[in-house]
């Protein structure tokens, strides 16, 4: 009977604990890691459009200035407001690596 207790289906116990010990660790892992912000992509345009309408409306967040942007929804109707996403400071940083000075 000592040597059941041992085998299940042909495999040694030990290997069937790590085997559920790596399905319960290896997704509580992969779920804590936090993705980084500025490893995100990013929008570089500062305006967007909410159009209005009997379709539901839309929007366009395609616009450098708020002109291009009212002359985009004149005469068809709408707004135009800031997009939530725009990063600036990201898109101009150009990630230079400078030496500190002490």
């Amino acid at each position: 009977m000592a040597a059941r207790n041992k085998v299940w289906l042909g495999m040694p116990r030990r290997f069937e604990t790590k085997v559920m010990a790596a399905l319960v660790f290896v997704p509580v892992v992969l779920t804590q890691t936090p993705a980084r912000a500025y490893d995100l992509p990013y929008d570089p345009y500062p305006w967007c459009a909410q159009y209005s309408g009997d379709g539901g409306g839309g929007s366009n967040c395609g616009f450098l200035t708020f002109e291009q942007c009212r002359a985009d929804v004149s005469g068809i109707g709408g707004f135009c407001v800031h997009n939530q996403f725009y990063n600036p400071g990201y898109a101009s940083a150009g990630r230079v690596n400078k030496k500190r000075r002490y």
